[in-house]
């Protein structure tokens, strides 16, 4: 039988973890790059775009819709980037949660 006052401890104990998890991502950036590095993408963890930087090879008008589509690619892979470090912290911060038996969270 599983303690109820210890269940609640714990799951106390995991929400505090994941509060700290959310803000450590929120200032953690990444770094997304397309065309060679061409276009660059950073943003936190949380997906909030901080910067956008654009080799000045690619502002001409014959390359404006490559330019877009680096932009989105650089975007994607940042978001990438940034959903690999975010569910590895938050498996991490709900890690340890001893569960009753048939009780699962939803995630």
């Amino acid at each position: 039988m599983v303690n109820l006052n210890d269940l609640v401890a714990q799951a106390q104990a995991m929400q505090n973890k994941v509060k700290l998890a959310q803000a450590e991502l929120a200032k953690q950036e990444v770094v997304g790059q397309a065309g060679g590095s061409l276009v660059k993408i950073t943003m936190t963890c949380t997906k909030d775009v901080k910067k956008c930087e654009i080799d000045s090879s690619l502002l001409k008008e014959s390359e404006k819709e490559t330019l877009e589509d680096l932009i989105v690619a650089a975007m994607n892979n940042a978001k990438e980037q940034a959903d690999e470090i975010s569910t590895a912290t938050m498996e991490e911060a709900t890690s340890g949660l001893q569960l009753p038996e048939g009780v699962d969270l939803p995630m």
